[in-house]
């Protein structure tokens, strides 16, 4: 999460790095070690079926169990396992997941237009057959992620949904994850990690038929899976490390900012924190809380090499530079705390999610209580694409409907371009269409 000096030419004197990022690597780089594995396990998988699944399975993650599905009951026991509040809390980031989601469907709506007399067209939102989920169960299983994979589908009203996940914790999986998945409505459940659970799904191995899309987070492996596998199915994105940016002015607090880029950075090392302030004052504070934050920080093997190789810290001379600054950033999950949070958010375009004002977090849409999706578009990706919602899993079908009266109106003129252009077969479905007409209008004269 650098910026791009081409695009910001225009800016020059108006901003000046703090601290500078001192890697250079791309977030969403693609490995060719790991690429070509992943395509000799997938074309493995594609001609050896379940057996090489299984074998994978056994090689990769240890699995020694006699069958990868998980019945709908033993789903819903693995709640039991779990501490009382965590069990709570879990339900009710299931709970506003899918009421934000059920929100988001009601604003979507089938319409129908008469574009001219006779001659109507529409579309429908018509969701997706089948849709295959991945829930990582790795150092941090990212418990939320069912809501926001699993959960939105269903209430999109995608037929079956399947959740594979890494066997782990005696062969069963994370009960924790498990008990997310049947929150959130998974209508299968298979104790499989990594490419082979994407190649499974992909390839309708898991006694289902092949889904329709491959959705949800997951290692280097499961990403080049998935970009390998889509054309044959669709994805949600291809996510790099997840990024936080904040935009602060002077009223900003330097310690909750700072906690903010670390609660983020502590996804991985290579996770970049960014900040955009117009208060050098402020840019200097946060700088200084980072470092004493960092030193009883639990997790400061993981967070301390991201802010050294991938923090930034930048001055901007006003808030219109901040907005270019932070617009070329486009930024996975972006903070704003400043004393005019509404224009920031009307002014800036490119932006995963955004979380207005002080009291708003990341973290609290990375564990679903804000309701909104933490499946984001990373390294840019916010400049082009909009993260996963439930209108994702839905096709906005189109159709058009044709009365006889309006034939001329329209088989006219593709007569004509389809004569320029050539294309005799395409002119005569017109023109046989406008010869039917004139002759039923002949007789009835």
């Amino acid at each position: 999460m650098r910026f791009d000096p081409a695009r910001l030419s225009a800016l020059h004197g108006r901003y000046r790095l703090l601290k500078s990022p001192s890697a250079d690597r791309p977030a969403a780089q693609r490995d060719p070690v790991v690429a070509d594995r992943v395509s000799q396990m997938l074309t493995t998988i594609e001609r050896d079926g379940m057996d090489a699944v299984l074998r994978y399975a056994r090689e990769l993650d240890g699995w020694e169990g006699a069958d990868v599905e998980l019945g709908p009951a033993e789903l819903e026991r693995a709640g039991d396992q779990l501490p009382a509040e965590l069990r709570a809390a879990l339900e009710l980031g299931a709970e506003r997941t899918s009421a934000f989601a059920r929100a988001q469907r009601s604003h979507l709506t089938d319409f129908e237009t008469e574009l001219a007399p006779g001659l109507v067209a529409g579309h429908r939102y018509v969701p997706i057959e089948r849709v295959g989920a991945y829930l990582p169960a790795g150092r941090f299983p990212l418990l939320a992620g069912a809501f926001m994979t699993v959960g939105v589908a269903k209430v999109a009203g995608v037929g079956t949904v399947l959740a594979c996940t890494p066997p782990g914790d005696g062969g069963r999986g994370n009960p924790a994850v498990l008990y997310a998945a049947h929150l959130s409505g998974a209508d299968r459940a298979y104790v499989l990690g990594g490419v082979q659970a994407l190649a499974a799904m992909a390839f309708g191995l898991l006694t289902e038929p092949p889904v329709d899309m491959l959705v949800g987070a997951g290692n280097t492996y499961v990403a080049e899976a998935k970009r390998q596998l889509f054309g044959r199915v669709a994805i949600d994105l291809l996510a790099g490390p997840s990024e936080v940016a904040v935009i602060a002015d002077d009223t900003a607090d330097p310690v909750l900012v700072a906690a903010d880029l670390l609660g983020q950075a502590e996804h991985g090392t290579d996770s970049p924190a960014a900040l955009v302030t117009t208060s050098q004052r402020l840019g200097e504070d946060v700088i200084d809380e980072i470092e004493r934050q960092l030193r009883g920080l639990k997790t400061r093997e993981i967070a301390d090499p991201a802010w050294r190789h991938y923090g930034s810290v930048t001055w901007a001379k006003d808030a219109a530079t901040a907005v270019a600054l932070m617009d070329d950033l486009a930024p996975e999950h972006l903070e704003i705390h400043t004393a005019d949070d509404g224009f920031y958010l009307n002014a800036l375009h490119n932006y995963g999610s955004a979380f207005l004002g002080r009291w708003s977090t990341v973290a609290y849409s990375d564990k679903g209580m804000a309701g909104t999706n933490h499946v984001l578009p990373t390294a840019g990706g916010a400049k082009h694409s909009a993260g996963l919602s439930v209108s994702r899993f839905l096709k906005p079908l189109t159709y058009q409907r044709v009365s006889r009266e309006t034939t001329p109106s329209l088989a006219n003129a593709v007569d004509v371009i389809s004569s320029y252009e050539g294309m005799a077969a395409h002119r005569a479905t017109a023109t046989l269409r406008l010869d039917s007409y004139q002759e039923r209008e002949g007789a009835n004269r």
